[in-house]
């Protein structure tokens, strides 16, 4: 008799990395577009997301309950008249940071990856329409250039592969 399989989770210890641990809650397709729609769109409802993204309603349920249960998205209950209670999904806090993960996504896709014609939407200031770019900023308000950005591990870090610096070339390869 076979053994049922273990589950990833339990077998895997808690990554250390930021990125890592960010990834098991966003890093998959459907759940960036997922979020793509309530952030640009500010979707709320499920049967909303359906209709603009095309995707399966259990794929839908799976992703909307790990962003729930990462409290990147809150369940508020609501009823239209007449109809049974259903749930609309919210940002939180926490979700409303990932604007700038988005931002970042589509910066280096318009950048890469654009479409003929160019980008179908762009990056702009709310109040006066001004044109945005997603940077790395120092501790005094300068932009800084991905060529200067050096990932640094601390030292206290149990990791020894985060204990060397990372600098990431203008190519975009490390050096």
């Amino acid at each position: 008799m076979a053994s049922a399989p273990r589950s990833r989770t339990a077998a895997t210890p808690e990554p250390t990395c930021s990125i890592e641990r960010a990834l098991r809650i966003i890093g998959e397709r459907w759940t960036l577009l997922v979020l793509r729609e309530a952030l640009i769109f500010r979707r709320t409802r499920f049967a909303d997301f359906i209709h603009a993204l095309g995707i399966a309603p259990t794929v839908l349920a799976n992703r909307l309950e790990t962003l729930v249960d990462a409290g990147v998205l809150e369940k508020r209950q609501y009823r239209d008249g007449g109809s049974r209670s259903r749930f609309s999904y919210h940002l939180t806090p926490s979700g409303e940071q990932l604007v700038t993960v988005l931002g970042a996504l589509q910066q280096w896709g318009d950048d890469h990856v654009a479409p003929d014609g160019g980008p179908t939407s762009l990056r702009r200031t709310a109040s006066e329409d001004r044109p945005l770019s997603v940077a790395f900023v120092d501790d005094e308000g300068r932009s800084v250039p991905p060529s200067e950005v050096v990932f640094v591990g601390r030292p206290e870090s149990a990791d020894p592969g985060l204990l060397s610096p990372v600098q990431i070339s203008a190519a975009g390869t490390p050096e």
